[in-house]
């Protein structure tokens, strides 16, 4: 069985290794800090190792993973100095003999604002924030890092994630769920179950080019907000304007919320055979509703 590194042990990664780890003889993963590295390494069942990774440094042990690895999982972000995995181990990933394919996870926001119009993989890519001209530049690194080894490179373009442990059910829960409004508003979300069966296609088929990876139905995100509320049986937040929400988001928050468009998904259905497990948010609230 194929041996897999996961640079960036994260939510989409971590999933993934759960739901397909059993096809992998060993999984390595990278981890920022030594404490969750010691409470995976003595949890797992010995398939996964975590490994140390700072985005400056690699010790022996990751660059011996890399050499030995014939898939890479790609989550980590860019940083101010462009794409940290390939800055610090660019040379061992250029030379290791057995790595056959690539996956990059990538985001959605490289399209920019879009006014609300759909886009495919052959929309230009126009980003309107540094992050998503460093995440754009990130992919064309990773993609001319592919063409010079002659292996495959499918970048997955993210939607917004959701799942267990990090979706609208638990801030309705919370009391922390806002129904904001903006007219003319819409965004495509992406359960992380979805984004599994897609990194396993990529995998599976050593696939080459850009993804979209996002639901059927891009949607006003105030409905999830008011659905989630009708599943646990609790009144919905009152609605808000954006204009007097806006004062109080983080400038991350903030970009998301002045960008709009509608994803295709096409080319994950075609060319990677992913049949949707959730394809619109209420699918996937429901499951995470019944299975709470």
């Amino acid at each position: 069985m194929p041996t897999l590194i996961c640079f960036g042990l994260g939510y989409s990664a971590e999933y993934f290794a759960g739901m397909f780890g059993q096809k992998f003889g060993r999984i390595a993963g990278t981890v920022r800090g030594a404490e969750r590295a010691a409470i995976l390494n003595a949890y797992d069942d010995g398939r996964l190792t975590a490994l140390l990774f700072d985005g400056k440094t690699a010790a022996p042990d990751l660059r011996h993973a890399v050499g030995e690895a014939e898939l890479v999982l790609v989550s980590v972000p860019p940083d101010d100095n462009g794409d940290p995995v390939l800055r610090t181990l660019g040379d061992t990933l250029s030379q290791a003999k057995h790595l056959r394919s690539i996956v990059y996870l990538s985001t959605v926001g490289v399209y920019g604002d879009c006014g609300g119009a759909w886009v495919d993989e052959a929309a230009p890519a126009k980003p309107g924030s540094a992050r998503g001209r460093a995440r754009l530049a990130a992919e064309q690194a990773w993609q001319e890092l592919g063409a010079r080894r002659g292996i495959a490179i499918a970048v997955l373009r993210l939607a917004g994630i959701y799942g267990p442990g990090q979706n609208a059910l638990i801030q309705v829960a919370r009391g922390k769920a806002r129904r904001i409004v903006k007219p003319g508003q819409v965004f495509n979300r992406i359960h992380v179950g979805d984004i599994a069966q897609a990194i396993d296609a990529a995998f599976a088929r050593q696939a080459s080019g850009i993804f979209n990876v996002a639901d059927d139905e891009p949607t006003p995100p105030g409905e999830l907000v008011a659905f989630a509320a009708q599943l646990l049986g609790v009144e919905s937040p009152p609605e808000i304007r954006f204009e007097d929400a806006a004062p109080t988001m983080s400038p991350i928050a903030l970009s998301f919320w002045q960008e709009c468009r509608r994803v295709r998904n096409g080319a994950l259905k075609r060319t990677l055979g992913v049949r949707l497990l959730y394809p619109t948010y209420r699918e996937g609230l429901r499951a995470l509703f019944e299975n709470s």
